[in-house]
């Protein structure tokens, strides 16, 4: 969820039942300052969710949020850090493990793929284009590339 949407750690722990749309194919989002965003919803998340939403609803618990943990409870920073740490600890040898990793990964692979910056921030929930062109670092390589070989003055070979 945190990869498929770029949302933050905070906005995943807050999100209830009802922010999922499930016709629409989207998630509603409450940012910082209670900036309400949408954020589409692929389909391989969709069914993944349909499928949670379904177990969840034979569990014993009546909680209006979307992540619980197993005593039904609503899921809590430390947890959704450990989480992605663990996970990253098997995956990868990267020193850097926190959930914001995977939000800058969502925006990096975006703008890497095509995606106008514009674009990015607002599915970021980003206030000013100032905040979301810190991602564009990672991406000047590419831009390199692309720039290599699409300028028709460029040293390709």
């Amino acid at each position: 969820m945190l990869y498929s949407t770029g949302m933050r750690r905070a906005e995943l722990i807050e999100l209830k039942m009802n922010s999922i749309n499930i016709h629409n194919s989207t998630v509603k989002v409450l940012g910082k300052r209670n900036k309400e965003r949408y954020i589409p919803l692929l389909n391989s998340v969709l069914q993944t969710l349909k499928i949670y939403i379904e177990e969840k609803s034979k569990m014993e618990f009546n909680n209006e949020y979307l992540f619980i943990t197993k005593k039904g409870n609503k899921i809590y920073p430390n947890l959704v850090y450990r989480i992605i740490n663990d996970y990253f600890s098997d995956v990868s040898s990267k020193v850097k493990k926190s959930p914001h990793v995977i939000r800058h990964s969502f925006a990096t692979h975006l703008l890497n793929e095509g995606a106008d910056l514009n674009s990015v921030k607002e599915l970021l929930g980003h206030s000013s284009l100032a905040s979301t062109q810190i991602y564009t670092h990672s991406s000047l390589s590419e831009l390199k590339k692309v720039y290599n070989q699409a300028h028709p003055r460029s040293s390709k070979i």
